[in-house]
């Protein structure tokens, strides 16, 4: 379905993320009900390490991806819950995982599971999400859904590999780290509404449609999350401010910046790289300033929700449709 056969998409009407998720509630008390009821083990650290990330506060933006896309499709059923907290289960261990090749030590607002019992609880108990989200996933038993969710963990996998081997590279390009984002956190945005939209078994252009917006709004989302590692406030990010600089990763406020900037700033972005650390931070924020670097970033963001909300024209009007194109914009306005 190209993009250049469609029209401007009519404006939604302005909704907060609290009035979004009001839509779902009943869904949603289900999905934590299920994950709570899924986190059982025999071993009392694995449910103690995954009870504290799986309830630490996050938005849990994926299931009411899932959620959202099943209500725009007419049917919201209990093999959609269950899909949601799959979703939930395989972001989450990718958060253990990430925090421990990261070596964060917070994380909304609060010590990281590695940081509280260390790098290998942390690793193993991520491992044991993993395996109980495809338990999950075979009692779906939809051989689509489960091509999908299997094929998403090995993108993603690469995708964090592909990131770990450009840390402290100043030589990445945009469309090398277009390449990673959309592996490291587009793809599961991406398999939400997708696998939603399969599960049902929706139209094939509907399933290509809102794989497209689940892509997009990953893509835009993370794109947001450059722009706030150097402009938001510690307390409302819930982590610190600069960790990207820090670690060395080269995410598109710095690649744009090195794109733009005289020899100086290039230089001193590219040795900032090198380096990791904060030392530099405010000669590096002055060079990003002075190329406006964010300002792209934040209208590459916008060129991605703009392209995702194109793609909801195929679904009939709902409040359920209208909710997916104010999420979309929220994920660019948001402060965290």
């Amino acid at each position: 379905m190209p993009s250049s056969t469609m029209t401007t998409p009519s404006p939604a009407p302005s909704m907060s993320l609290a009035a979004i998720l009001a839509q779902v509630d009943d869904d949603f008390q289900a999905v934590n009900r299920l994950i709570n009821d899924q986190l059982s083990s025999r071993v009392p650290l694995v449910e103690k390490i995954a009870d504290y990330i799986v309830n630490s506060g996050g938005k849990r933006i994926r299931p009411l991806l899932v959620l959202l896309s099943a209500r725009a499709l007419g049917n919201c059923n209990p093999d959609v819950v269950r899909l949601a907290a799959i979703i939930e289960f395989l972001h989450t261990a990718t958060l253990l995982h990430d925090d421990v090749v990261d070596t964060s030590d917070l994380r909304r607002g609060n010590p990281t599971a590695n940081a509280k019992w260390g790098n290998a609880p942390s690793v193993l108990v991520g491992d044991f999400l993993y395996s109980r989200s495809f338990n999950m996933l075979v009692e779906l038993a939809n051989l689509k859904v489960m091509d999908i969710l299997s094929s998403t963990t090995c993108v993603i996998a690469e995708g964090e590999v592909l990131q770990l081997t450009n840390v402290k590279n100043p030589n990445i390009t945009e469309a090398q780290y277009m390449d990673v984002i959309q592996g490291k956190t587009a793809q599961l945005f991406e398999a939400s509404t997708h696998g939603t939209a399969a599960l049902l078994q929706a139209p094939d252009d509907v399933q290509e449609a809102l794989r497209i917006y689940g892509k997009e709004l990953g893509l835009a989302f993370q794109l947001i999350d450059d722009v706030l590692d150097y402009e938001g406030n510690a307390a409302d990010l819930g982590k610190n401010v600069g960790d990207d600089l820090a670690e060395g990763k080269p995410t598109l406020p710095l690649i744009h910046a090195m794109a733009h900037a005289d020899e100086t700033g290039r230089k001193l972005v590219r040795q900032a790289i090198r380096k990791g650390g904060l030392d530099n931070m405010d000669e590096v924020m002055a060079v990003v300033t002075s190329t406006r670097s964010m300002e792209y970033t934040r209208s590459k963001a916008n060129a991605c929700v703009q392209r995702a909300e194109q793609q909801l024209q195929l679904l009939p009007q709902s409040p359920a449709k209208d909710a997916l194109i104010a999420l979309a914009r929220i994920a660019v306005q948001r402060k965290t």
